[in-house]
């Protein structure tokens, strides 16, 4: 995607839907002084542009009983794109994959996984890992606190 020109309404926007996407257009419209109707036009156009991707809303994991966050490095034995492209279609296909980065460095994946617990994290290590002959090793770190999640990205 090619860099998209934001003036300031737009980024105002575009950091008020990241903080609340529920929020009423009148409300947007009132905290950025706009027209509803002209935030209307720009949130079309901001998704239009790809800038906006979607709405989400943002779950508390421990309430649907995902207590465990889990960072897992994966090393591959092979890097040819046949073959990375399967493991990002496992990595895809799985819910608990919360992120996926194809990194250059020490390793070649970076997982962050949601899981209920170890039991289920040892179940995915056999589905995701061990079953993938391109996996040659990969690492587990529990997090001991969830300091910061989500993804809002700066507008500034």
């Amino acid at each position: 995607m090619t860099s998209v020109v934001l003036d300031t309404y737009d980024r105002q926007l575009v950091a008020l839907v990241q903080q609340d996407a529920l929020m009423s257009q009148a409300e947007l419209g009132e905290r950025v002084s706009l027209s509803p109707a002209a935030v209307n036009r720009r949130l079309k156009r901001l998704a239009a542009d790809g800038v906006i991707r979607g709405q989400r809303v943002e779950v508390d994991a421990d309430a649907l009983g995902y207590g465990l966050t889990i960072i897992t490095e994966v090393h591959v034995e092979s890097e040819r794109p046949d073959r990375l492209d399967t493991l990002r279609r496992a990595f895809l296909a799985c819910p608990q994959v919360q992120q996926c980065y194809y990194v250059a460095g020490g390793c070649d994946f970076v997982l962050v996984l949601l899981v209920r617990s170890m039991a289920q994290y040892t179940e995915l290590t056999r589905s995701l890992f061990f079953a993938n002959d391109n996996v040659r090793r990969f690492s587990t770190r529990v997090a001991m606190d969830r300091v910061k999640t989500g993804g809002a990205v700066p507008v500034d």
